[in-house]
């Protein structure tokens, strides 16, 4: 089994573009949209037969009738998700990791777990390729259990598209990933989140390589960093305003563009050669 992981340290770099081609060249695999606060991959996968599961975590719930006020569920929560208010147990849900420990601390057995609906899980087709989409549900606060339960559905050969930046929601999408693909701007701007994720990959212990989007022309901080760091430039992809247009329109351009084809093929082989 092999899971690529397709990240960008700031959004609109083109981590999508470049996780979505190397699905379709790699042909049979399993592409998975981690940002799952946003998640635009199914706009160019369209995919089909798809199949909606809904994703919850579990709250405590508590039986007034056996809870003696005694606190040790608020004294145990490391989240401090737990209080009591006139003498009542109260539970706020946004802070909850859904641990089960007051469910087990509780010396009355008053705790029990209720399933509270955060987002729904997608799986479809697009040929050869499963396309697994997470949605998170608008106004919760953490995507990770969506995350998890994406991760859950990985293949042979898997993509992973994560969230832009460097916080828990890529640590989470990373993971267990073999080699990350960092999407970088050849700008200031797009260098500095570039240098957090790499960061991040770097703690994690991660092979990997860049890919440098947009490219004018050479970004001499970003080449030297790369130089310094030994970090393998995968591709760079000059700006072309037709394939601008093309991934605007919400093209797979491996399938229609040759070259395109050849580009997202010779990554592939430079990441086979690695791992």
């Amino acid at each position: 089994m092999m899971k690529i992981a397709v990240l960008s340290g700031k959004g609109g770099a083109g981590k999508t573009y470049v996780a979505v081609n190397l699905a379709a060249a790699a042909g049979e695999c399993t592409y998975i949209d981690c940002d799952v606060e946003e998640p635009n991959g199914r706009l160019f996968w369209k995919p089909e037969d798809v199949q909606c599961v809904t994703v919850g975590t579990l709250l405590p719930a508590f039986d007034p009738g056996k809870c003696s006020g005694c606190r040790e569920c608020v004294r145990v929560c490391r989240f401090h998700a737990l209080m009591f208010v006139k003498e009542k147990p109260m539970v706020f849900s946004d802070v909850c990791h859904s641990c089960g420990l007051c469910r087990m601390i509780c010396p009355e057995q008053a705790i029990t777990e209720t399933e509270k609906p955060i987002g729904v899980l997608e799986t479809g087709h697009h040929g050869s390729v499963t396309v697994v989409t997470g949605i998170l549900n608008p106004g919760e606060t953490s995507g990770i259990p969506v995350i998890r339960q994406a991760l859950k559905q990985t293949g042979e050969v898997t993509i992973l598209d994560c969230p832009p930046g460097s916080a828990c929601s890529v640590m989470e999408s990373i993971m267990d990933a073999d080699y990350c693909v960092f999407v970088a701007e050849p700008t200031a701007f797009g260098f500095h989140n570039f240098r957090m994720v790499y960061e991040l990959a770097g703690l994690l212990k991660k092979k990997c390589g860049v890919v440098i989007n947009k490219q004018t022309e050479a970004y001499a901080p970003l080449e030297q960093f790369c130089m310094e760091k030994q970090l393998p430039v995968l591709a760079r992809i000059p700006y072309d305003p037709l394939l601008a247009g093309r991934l605007a329109g919400n093209e797979i351009v491996v399938e229609c563009v040759p070259k395109q084809r050849e580009l997202f093929t010779d990554i592939l082989e430079q990441i086979g050669g690695v791992l």
